[in-house]
């Protein structure tokens, strides 16, 4: 069975980290992620994720990441249930990342935080701010969609590539009388 998830988008919050009683790390995270489509108004809607990451790795993510940080994630989709406080019971589907990419430098991370500090200052964020603060986070998104197109299509042709040439030396291999290539595999000849 296939159960893959991977998605690029913006924390919408801190990592929340936290421990296990037996002092495991656990941090959960929500990432907001642009659909491929406009709406009527022309506007990018966004996809809330809510994500888990455990052990070192969750520690490691709460270290270096903070709210609207550009991240990368790939796990596995997961769905549990619990029974709340008020003896409900209530289901939860998240992804738990088993590998994560920061898709930003620090420096970038401190520039953002330090520019959205100085709008504060002035006042918060004015529609002019927010709607530009929007059209570079699109920008950006845009920009990861289409480098992660161009190394998907690189990877699938440097797969194509070693396979034609490992078939190429299957073929060549030469054959001794036992019916075995010179490296011991078995040669089989419909």
């Amino acid at each position: 069975m296939i159960n893959n998830v991977v998605l690029n988008g913006r924390l919408t919050e801190d990592c929340d980290l936290r421990y296990t009683g037996s002092g495991k790390a656990v941090g959960n995270i929500t990432i907001a992620v642009n659909r491929d489509f406009t709406n009527q108004q022309g506007e990018r809607e966004a996809d809330f994720i809510n994500c888990v990451v455990w052990g070192k790795p969750a520690e490691t993510f709460a270290n270096y990441t903070r709210k609207g940080s550009l991240v990368s994630v790939a796990g596995r989709l997961q769905s549990r249930n619990y029974e709340n406080q008020q003896g409900q019971k209530v289901y939860v589907t998240e992804v738990v990342v088993e590998h994560f990419d920061f898709l930003e430098s620090k420096d970038q991370l401190e520039f953002r935080e330090q520019k959205r500090r100085e709008q504060q200052q002035q006042g918060g964020n004015t529609q002019q701010n927010q709607q530009q603060n929007q059209q570079d986070y699109n920008n950006a998104a845009n920009n990861i969609a289409n480098s992660q197109q161009q190394q998907a299509q690189n990877n699938q042709q440097n797969y194509n590539t070693q396979q034609n040439n490992n078939m190429n030396n299957q073929q060549q291999s030469p054959q001794n009388n036992n019916g075995t290539n010179q490296y011991g595999g078995k040669n089989y000849q419909q």
